[in-house]
This record gives structure tokens, sequence and C-alpha cells, in this order.
């Protein structure tokens, strides 16, 4: 797989580059469909005691809104803690392809990537008693942007540019979580491309453990780069970078909660990396490639997520279509591979805990549908839980 063919599906599969060139063409092609899938709650108990704890919460769905059977924009509902079942509510209009999501720090704002060739990243307003509210879209300097996240102090937005395979910061302003004008853009002009590349594809920007370090992933160079933020300018200086084996094709990062090791999928080889993270000078050292557990073929492995305490590891197989699990062994130093286990559709995008941790969400693109796993907190086993959630084009799950 080239890494130009991650974006949305439209009819045949094609890559970012060529679908943002021909989206407009789409327009309206079945974008007009809100989230789906059990748009009504069930009725409520007149006679519960209103004492009674809230089993409902905030749930938002990322989609492709140029793409055929697309969404209309950023989709929110809820789901039942106690089931994991998911509710439609609406969407917010007018938010262009976003196809990744961040909350806020202060969990009053919510952000979007505006995946476009003029790529932009939108805020909206989280009201305890009321829809969520479009505060503006900034450009992002770049074209593609596919991941965004928000800087632990809360006064900085950060997202990677992947056509461009540049990464941009935004300030936010206090008091409303609106987004200022870009303050730097930076673009990764080394190393040369990886096999089969026609140049830098930056796929996450993420700031490490320790706050001190922001890393940005480039699928096109193979490489994950390692920048100081200035927190009084907005602006990146690059420390450090790492270089992956030619044509690994690294997309996603997760750290470990020891802040010691992080955790990387390599899309284009089908392999997992364990990397080793110094503090200090924010410098990565990737250990040996292994294996995602989905045999020979096609897998494209997508994204990474670790528990809380650290003990397991699971991994988004998109062409395999399942859930790869590991245990988290010599304090994070280590993976072993446990088992996959089906995800019950097709091409799972994105993975997402509940904060408890005791659901996991998988968004997944291609067959229009989120699925939902309980988690066995002792030995990490996923159990799917329900139906498939219906859902247009989903391509992001945030799970609050």
């Amino acid at each position: 797989m080239s890494a130009a063919r991650t974006g949305p599906q439209t009819g045949p599969w094609i890559g970012r580059r060529r679908f943002l060139g021909v989206a407009a063409g789409l327009a309206a092609a079945g974008g007009a469909g809100q989230l789906t899938g059990d748009p009504a709650p069930a009725p409520a108990d007149r006679h519960a005691p209103e004492h009674r704890p809230r089993r409902d919460r905030p749930l938002f769905l990322g989609t492709y809104t140029s793409a055929p059977g697309g969404g209309t924009g950023v989709g929110f509902g809820t789901y039942d803690t106690t089931t994991g079942r998911i509710t439609a509510t609406g969407s917010v209009a007018g938010v262009a392809d976003p196809s990744y999501l961040a909350l806020a720090p202060s969990g009053r704002t919510l952000y979007a990537v505006d995946e476009q060739q003029q790529g932009g990243v939108t805020a909206m307003a989280l009201p305890p008693d009321g829809p969520p509210r479009p505060l503006g879209t900034r450009s992002t300097g770049g074209a593609g942007p596919c991941h965004l996240s928000v800087h632990p102090g809360g006064r900085w937005l950060l997202s990677a540019n992947y056509l461009s395979g540049s990464v941009a910061v935004h300030p936010v302003d206090r008091a409303t979580g609106a987004l200022g004008e870009r303050t730097h853009l930076v673009t990764h002009s080394h190393p040369p491309p990886g096999p089969g590349q026609d140049g830098p594809h930056a796929h996450q920007i993420v700031t490490a453990p320790d706050g001190r370090h922001v890393l940005a992933v480039d699928l096109g160079n193979d490489t994950v780069y390692t920048y100081r933020l200035d927190e009084s300018a907005g602006a990146l200086t690059e420390v450090s970078y790492a270089t992956l084996r030619p044509g690994a094709g690294p997309r996603h990062l997760t750290f470990h909660p020891s802040g010691a090791f992080a955790y990387l999928a390599n899309e284009v080889d089908n392999t997992v990396v364990v990397c080793r993270y110094d503090r200090r000078s924010g410098r990565l050292t990737p250990g040996a490639p292994q294996s995602t557990g989905t045999g020979p073929g096609t897998s494209y492995p997508a994204q990474f997520l670790v528990t809380r305490g650290g003990r397991f590891a699971y991994l988004a197989n998109r062409g395999h279509d399942s859930l790869t699990r590991y245990a988290v062994e010599a304090a994070g130093a280590r993976l072993r591979l446990l088992d996959t286990v089906p995800v019950g559709g097709d091409f799972p995008r994105q993975i997402a805990f509940s904060p408890d941790q005791r659901w996991l969400f998988a968004a997944n693109q291609k067959s229009g549908s989120v699925t939902v796993f309980a988690v066995d907190a002792r030995t990490g086993a996923l159990r799917r839980t329900g139906e498939p959630f219906a859902a247009p084009v989903p391509v992001c799950v945030l799970p609050l």
C-alpha cells in the first residue's frame, strides 16, 4: 500500500491526493446523511429515582464528508456506560472532512482537522447543556491534515499535514478555546523519502509524557522527529530524529505510561516497533521490527492503544480487519503477542478507549460501522458487544 492510499473510500479505493483533487466533484454524493445507527434513545423510566447515576456519556465521530455515503460534519451522540451501546444525536454541519478529533484538557472544546487540499483545523465549544457550537476554522498552511493534538498546557494546538509533510502550531484562546492564526509551520525536508514514496507525509503529532518534547511521525520519510515547543512563541525547534528501516512507513506512536517507551505502528511493512525514549534529550531509539500477528498479506496497521496500567497494548489492523492484543512486559520494554480478534467490521481506521477503559471502540471506515468491545481488566481480553453501530464513513471515534 502506498502512503497516499489512506484517505476516504470513493467508489474504487483511491489515495488522499487523488481524493482531494476530485472531492469537489463528489460534493453532495451521499453527504446529506447524519450520524446513523440508532437515533432514538430508549424511553425514559418515569419512575426512576432522580439520584440514579447517569449511564450515558458523550461520544463524537469523525468522518469524510466528501465521500459517497459520508456524514455532514462531526457526529455526536452518547454511549451507555453499562452496555457500551451507542445512540445517535446529530452532527455539527459545515466541518469539512473531520477525519480526526481531539479534546482540550479543559474538556470544554473539541478540535477537528479539515482534511482538505486547503487544510484547516476547526474548534467547537462543548456547552454543558446544548450541542457543540463551531468557533471557527484556521488554515494549517498545508494539504490533507490528518491528525491533531492539544499540548498538555492547553495553550497550543498541534496538527500534521499528511500531503504536505508538515506540522503546524496554532494558539488557543484560554477563555473560549477558539484558535488564533498559525504561529509556526515546519516541513519535513530530511531524510529523503522512503521506497515508493513521493515525499514526506506527516501522519501524527503528539506531546511526550514529559511535556517537554513534541514528536511527529512521518510515513513518507520513515522518520519520527522530536521537537521542543517554545510555549511563549508557539514555535518548534527540532532536537533529534529517529529513522526506521526503509519502507517501514511509520504511522502512529503511543507511549507506555512510564514515558520510557513508545510503540510504533508501521503501516507499509506491516510491523510494530518498541522504541526507547530518553526524557532528557527527547531522543527516540527504535528497536527491532515485530509481527502484528496477522500473517502474510496486507494488514496496514493503523493505531496503538496502551492500557492505563501499562499491562496490555492493542493494535488496529485494517487489511486484516482485526485487533491484535499484546502483553506488555519488562516494565514496557517488551511486547508479547497474545492473539488477534476479528473487529466485526471492515478497515478499522482508529480505535479509542472510554475514559474508564472499560470499553474499546473501533471506527470501521469501509463498512460504515463502529464496533464496541468490553475490555477484561485482568486479562486484557476483548469481547464484542451487541451489533455494530451504523455510521457514515467513520474514521475517528472519541468517547468522553
